[in-house]
């Protein structure tokens, strides 16, 4: 059996079908190749490039990042950080796009976008050449979709509540867990994204470097970061929606090697609690990024 075969076998033992795809930065050749061309639904690893955009503008002086800005009930839909507070709060651009990367906060993520605004996050995926990489607006974009797929009004501001209530058939022809009708890519390009990142050819190198530091301080250890041992660092982004766990990020060994890999799957089952999924997330990266160091 080959590491692929492998690492198929821990997705189907999981109740999932996964996508992989792993290289080692700064080397070409090698690879761990598991459906990497497929289309996937990125969800939350969007942030990333919207990160790229956010810290480009900041390096070409288009954007002050001390500048304070104020996050309003228009970006209360309940959840993680700002979007579940009950009062205005008022920070800087650098702390939202902070909070957008290290615990992927919705809220903080559409006021940067809006800020910056969609044509920068385009021309991002542009001047990589990452053309099968398709950012569809925001979270709002992608709350909105599913709110019109559901037939309920524009302004149902509670997703979980909304969600719950919907047999399963609505939620498995939902817009955003079709790669042909919201926010994707492959993990192939993934990789490469990861990879600009890592070599500061996404963005000037201090840019590339916030990024990086920022993924660094991701909080979720469930998924990538449970694949490893302590003394391998992990600066990676998760995503999440029904059905679908992914994360993307480089692992970085002691030694200074450091490998992106971008791991992407679809359960077989809707439950909001798939720790099986997420186990295997850090498990096949680890296959991956093993095979990798053994080629030397």
């Amino acid at each position: 059996m080959t590491v692929a075969d492998d690492i198929r076998a821990v997705f189907r033992d999981a109740g999932a079908t996964g996508f992989l795809h792993a290289r080692e930065l700064g080397r070409d050749g090698a690879e761990i190749d598991v459906d990497a061309d497929v289309p996937v639904v990125l969800a939350s690893v969007f942030k990333i490039p919207v990160a790229v955009a956010f810290e480009r503008a900041v390096a070409e002086g288009r954007l002050d990042p001390a500048e304070r800005t104020t996050v309003s009930a228009r970006y209360r839909r309940g959840g993680v950080g700002l979007a579940g507070l009950h009062d205005d709060a008022v920070l800087t651009w650098r702390d939202l796009a902070h909070l957008m990367l290290t615990i992927s906060d919705n809220a903080a993520t559409d006021v940067v976008f809006h800020r910056i605004g969609q044509p920068a996050v385009d021309a991002v995926l542009d001047d990589l050449e990452l053309h099968r990489t398709c950012i569809a607006g925001c979270c709002e974009d992608l709350f909105a979709s599913i709110v019109v797929d559901l037939g309920a009004t524009r302004d149902a501001d509670d997703i979980d509540a909304l969600l719950a209530r919907q047999p399963e058939e609505r939620l498995w022809a939902l817009s955003v867990l079709d790669p042909a009708r919201t926010t994707s890519s492959t993990p192939r390009e993934m990789t490469a994204l990861i990879d600009a990142i890592g070599s500061d050819r996404a963005a000037p190198p201090d840019a590339c470097a916030r990024v990086r530091a920022a993924m660094e301080q991701q909080v979720w250890p469930h998924r990538m970061r449970a694949g490893f041992p302590d003394g391998v660092r992990i600066a990676a982004k998760t995503g999440t929606l029904p059905a679908v766990r992914n994360e993307v990020g480089a692992v970085i060994h002691p030694d200074g090697r450091t490998f992106a890999v971008a791991v992407f799957t679809r359960a077989q089952a809707l439950d909001d609690s798939l720790p099986a999924v997420d186990r295997a997330i850090g498990a096949v990266a680890r296959l991956a990024v093993d095979a990798l160091r053994a080629v030397g």
